[in-house]
């Protein structure tokens, strides 16, 4: 599809079944795919969000010629994110589970994190997580952070202990708790710096989101978000200035730019469904894609929305492309042999059924040739 001066065609459909997230990465000479499902349809059972068999598992492609082939299979039941990183010369992938059974259903779970070793993903170390959703690997001089996005509560009720989003460290062997976050129903991290300060923002869904700052030993509040339900940011650089953009499922999603030591709103991107973002650079300033979830309830999802592709002009954020999605999760951009590819994960069909394509697009942006 084309619009203004973005171009995205579809090349590859996957078969996928709830998908939550797309990880792509290179590891000894192979691209990698990752893609956790968060559950499969259960034969004669009513459509509905909430349901399904979350015993499945994340599914493992390569990229050969200009596709993804299936490459393995890994258990991560209630599959909602894989986050890929490396300490040193050792590779690992951390996943992140929501839930296990087919109803009754169990929040409290494990979450895998796994060691990449002569091309097999082993076990390297389960953490106990409750409604996990998100995990992001950072650095801060030598020292290597996993902070994790969790819970679930409704209203006023606390967490149970154990079940607040939290940040672990590596203690040289393994990953262990640093500290715990504000949280009700965590979505969303992103790790960035800004004017010499280190920030960790995070997005929650049943709690005001907000921005914690490093101060050498731990992370402690910075800065309060406006918006419910927030779930997921993207920091970037165009323009000359600094922006985060913040994405809400039942409030705008908005995008803030950093002036005088914080973040100020400076314009709504779009209404309610906000769900991922990803940010490709581009030499005409780069472009910002916004992936739409659902509008509507769980208990009446509508998932058939429009996601967009948007460019910095003059200080605007300006849609240059749109593509459709059902349940839309994730996007994650890469380039191979010279060409621009981003996966696009999709969670819920029309009719309110995991089962529903992945799809993998090729972009080309026709201003990238034009003279600075």
């Amino acid at each position: 599809m084309k619009m203004a001066d973005t171009t995205m065609d579809c090349i590859q459909e996957l078969d996928t079944s709830g998908a939550r997230a797309a990880e792509v990465f290179e590891h000894a000479g192979t691209r990698y795919l990752v893609v956790p499902q968060l559950a499969e349809d259960i034969a004669g059972q009513p459509a509905q969000m909430t349901l399904g068999n979350s015993d499945v598992d994340a599914l493992v492609y390569r990229w050969e010629g200009e596709s993804f082939v299936e490459h393995a299979r890994l258990s991560v039941p209630g599959g909602e994110d894989a986050e890929f990183f490396r300490i040193g010369e050792r590779a690992f992938l951390a996943t992140a589970s929501l839930r296990t059974g087919s109803g009754p259903y169990a929040l409290d779970t494990h979450s895998t994190i796994f060691e990449l070793v002569d091309g097999r993903f082993d076990v390297f170390q389960r953490i106990a997580t409750s409604a996990a959703k998100q995990w992001i690997h950072f650095e801060i001089g030598p020292r290597h952070f996993l902070a994790l996005a969790q819970g679930v509560t409704h209203g006023d009720t606390p967490l149970a202990p154990g079940a607040e989003s939290c940040i672990y460290e590596w203690n040289g062997e393994r990953f262990e708790k640093l500290q715990t976050v504000r949280s009700g129903w965590g979505y969303n991290w992103a790790f960035f710096e800004v004017d010499g300060q280190k920030l960790l923002a995070y997005a929650d869904h049943a709690v005001p989101s907000q921005l914690l700052r490093w101060n050498g030993n731990s992370f402690e509040p910075f800065q309060e978000l406006e918006g419910k339900s927030g779930r997921a940011f993207r920091f970037f650089e165009t323009e000359g200035s600094t922006w985060l953009a913040f994405a809400c499922l039942h409030d705008d999603t908005v995008l803030y730019r950093w002036s005088d030591g914080r973040f100020v709103q400076h314009q709504v991107l779009s209404g309610p469904g906000g769900r991922e973002f990803d940010w490709i650079a581009t030499p005409d300033g780069g472009r910002l894609v916004q992936v739409n979830f659902l509008h509507g309830t769980r208990e009446a999802p509508i998932p058939r929305l429009q996601s967009t592709v948007l460019r910095m002009t003059k200080g605007r954020m300006e849609p240059v492309a749109e593509f459709p999605t059902s349940g839309g999760t994730d996007a994650s951009f890469f380039e191979a042999e010279g060409r621009r590819y981003m996966v696009v994960t999709n969670s819920l069909s029309g009719e309110v059924r995991f089962r529903t394509p992945s799809r993998v697009y090729r972009l080309d942006f026709p201003a990238d040739k034009e003279p600075a």
